[in-house]
């Protein structure tokens, strides 16, 4: 790239508020760790459904060569040779510990985004006094209320935050790991010292593209002409380059967006091939989005139905879907479950060897403005009241308390999840215990029961 295409654009120039992005370090693995103070510098790995693949990793499984996404029977020799613990997913201990932590971040400031399970902004827009002293207050606060670690990242534009995070858990001159941008004289240093596959919003065919033009840093990036930036990375570029100067154009998101799609599907267990069983596994994903869909205040007129075997099997992979079309929208879970059954009718084969199967509901419109039916609406109304206490009381008790009997009761074909720790925030039987120490084992996660 020719030094005619450096930018001539605003220089590095620190907005009037600032952001701080808050990043629970290696959640999943972390959240094992609270419960479990054993597991205190051992390597430690969490898998995906089904046992499979590896979707989290703690430091030291990363320093002993464990990659993300590697399937765990390539890593067993690893496993047993580096004494590294494996747990299957629990997401429902990961999304209360992720709640709590929001709820404390809401303490800090009234705007808070979450932004995914272990991430989150908050506006720090008029606070005043040392920022990096809040930002250790922050990090320190959590850590004390849950036991997490976290890393913040601090600066005046959400993009820039992300840099201060990146560099707040990376850098080993950060000890604290917290790391303020918010102006300051070392901004650009921070962008030239930040790869640009490391730069948010950067996908993999921009980061070809940009080595391509011998950009390599988000510095680099920074000094290109916006005309160029807008030619070849639309508007959403230029809006980035603009944010990784300091002039802030994205707002936190103070309302979560609608869910354009539901869907809820699994690997089984074990390859199914009975026809009852896999209309069992499709009632239940049907169920779930079915109570996913009311949580939004939605009601749904499309039901999609998949299904696929092993594409590693010796036989040919079948590979299917079929979307239908609802004249009415519903949230009802007996309507939901009847029309995924139709779509699977149209598309299973008997005979095969079927390794998944899921369900997506769309074409959303909202509960509230439903249109209303002069004949069945008491019928339609009744049915909303029973599925929404059902939900209530799943939420209450722990899911699938209530259910229907379409979903069958053994559900011998769920995902295996062998190795999955105790619920112990989120169901009464699993709290720990605090008092004498015994030599008994405590149930699942190895930890000694405390009586």
């Amino acid at each position: 790239m020719g030094s005619s295409d450096l930018h001539d654009s605003p220089a590095l120039n620190p907005a009037g508020g600032a952001y701080a992005l808050i990043d629970c370090n290696n959640f999943y693995a972390s959240c094992e760790r609270v419960f479990n103070p054993r597991l205190e510098g051992v390597p430690v790995v969490v898998l995906s459904n089904n046992d499979g693949c590896v979707v989290a990793r703690s430091a030291e499984a990363k320093a002993v060569g464990v990659k993300m996404g590697v399937p765990l029977f390539q890593i067993r020799d690893l496993v047993r040779s580096q004494g590294i613990r494996v747990f299957s997913s629990n997401y429902a201990l990961y999304q209360d510990m992720s709640n709590r932590v929001m709820d404390i971040l809401r303490k800090f400031s009234p705007e808070v985004e979450t932004y995914s399970i272990d991430e989150a902004f908050i506006s720090l827009k008029g606070t005043l006094g040392d920022l990096t002293a809040l930002g250790v207050d922050i990090r320190h606060t959590i850590h004390r209320w849950t036991g997490l670690p976290v890393s913040v990242g601090i600066a005046a534009t959400k993009a820039l935050t992300k840099v201060a995070m990146h560099l707040a858990k990376t850098s080993p001159k950060v000890a604290t790991g917290v790391l303020s941008l918010y102006q300051s004289p070392y901004v650009e240093q921070a962008l030239a010292r930040t790869d640009i596959g490391e730069v948010w919003g950067i996908g993999r065919q921009y980061e070809t593209f940009l080595r391509m033009q011998g950009i390599k840093t988000a510095l680099e990036f920074t000094r290109c002409k916006d005309a160029w930036i807008k030619e070849h990375m639309t508007v959403q570029g230029l809006r980035l380059a603009y944010e990784l100067r300091g002039i802030s154009c994205m707002s936190l998101e103070d309302i979560r967006p609608k869910k354009q799609t539901i869907t809820h599907a699994r690997s089984f267990g074990k390859a199914l091939t009975d026809g009852g069983k896999m209309r069992e596994s499709v009632a239940f994903y049907a169920a779930r989005c079915a109570e996913k869909l009311r949580a939004e205040g939605m009601m749904a007129r499309s039901v999609t139905v998949f299904v696929r075997t092993s594409p590693f099997a010796v036989e040919p992979c079948y590979s299917n879907a079929r979307t239908l079309h609802l004249s009415v929208a519903t949230d009802y879970t007996g309507d939901l479950i009847r029309h995924a059954w139709s779509c699977l009718e149209r598309i299973y084969l008997p005979g095969l060897k079927y390794q998944k199967a899921g369900v997506m509901l769309s074409e959303f419109t909202p509960r509230a403005s439903r249109q209303l039916s002069l004949f069945d609406e008491h019928i339609r109304e009744r049915n909303y009241q029973m599925t929404r206490a059902m939900d209530r009381i799943n939420q209450r008790y722990g899911r699938g308390v209530v259910g229907t009997a379409a979903e069958g009761i053994q559900q011998s074909w769920k995902a295996q999840a062998t190795m999955k720790s105790a619920h112990y925030t989120t169901q009464w039987e699993d709290i720990l215990k605090v008092g004498k120490e015994t030599a008994k084992p405590g149930r699942k996660s190895g930890i000694t029961t405390l009586i």
